[in-house]
């Protein structure tokens, strides 16, 4: 070949394409259930499906069964919220900082309780969503960690490490949760209540 002949495209294999959008679809659509009924029992295939606007069939072509459906949906929630909520406001103030950490995390819980819940569903029993139930907790961490790193860095090791464990049980999702279901609170009234706990918490900011 000539090396002034031009290099052809990648050939693009269009039903593999098709495949995996009908792949992301029927994610969505399994998504979109349980944030509807987010107290209710699972969604059944046919339930999916029909949301889906496939075959039961089309889905366990894709997914052997509802578990590895429930898996590769972890995996795209925690994908979809890595994208959606990057650190912001990292040099900023305290009061700047804590407002930014609570509002990003009060997002990435009020999008995503629904398909926790599924998650820790018999979650035990199961290695696989296991594995990402401690990526998203890790991620929570070290984004407090990143937030919070003036503050942090006065503590001693130990008290270090607790005071990390103490805000990421303070910020998890079954906290959201109670603050919007049980207590009826709003979205910003629940944000109010995380800021004045976590300044309450965190040690005085070094000058």
């Amino acid at each position: 070949m000539s090396a002034s002949a031009p290099l052809k495209p990648p050939r693009i294999d269009g039903r593999r394409l098709r495949s995996e959008r009908t792949k992301q679809l029927i994610i969505e659509a399994y998504l979109a259930l349980l944030r509807e009924n987010s107290l209710s029992p699972m969604p059944t295939a046919a339930d999916i499906a029909e949301r889906a606007g496939y075959s039961v069939r089309s889905i366990f072509e894709r997914f052997p069964d509802l578990h590895t459906l429930r898996v590769a949906a972890a995996d795209y929630g925690l994908a979809h919220a890595a994208a959606l909520a990057p650190a912001r406001d990292v040099d900023a103030d305290r009061p700047t900082r804590i407002k930014s950490q609570v509002e990003t995390r009060a997002g990435t819980c009020e999008r995503g309780v629904a398909l926790w819940r599924a998650l820790t569903l018999n979650v035990d029993e199961d290695d696989a969503l296991k594995a990402r139930l401690h990526i998203a907790r890790t991620r929570t961490i070290d984004r407090i960690e990143i937030m919070y790193r003036p503050e942090l860095s006065v503590l001693p090791e130990i008290e270090r490490r607790n005071m990390l464990i103490a805000l990421e049980a303070l910020t998890e999702m079954e906290s959201w949760a109670r603050m919007r279901e049980m207590h009826g609170l709003s979205f910003a009234e629940s944000c109010a209540l995380w800021i004045r706990a976590i300044d309450r918490m965190l040690p005085p900011t070094p000058l």
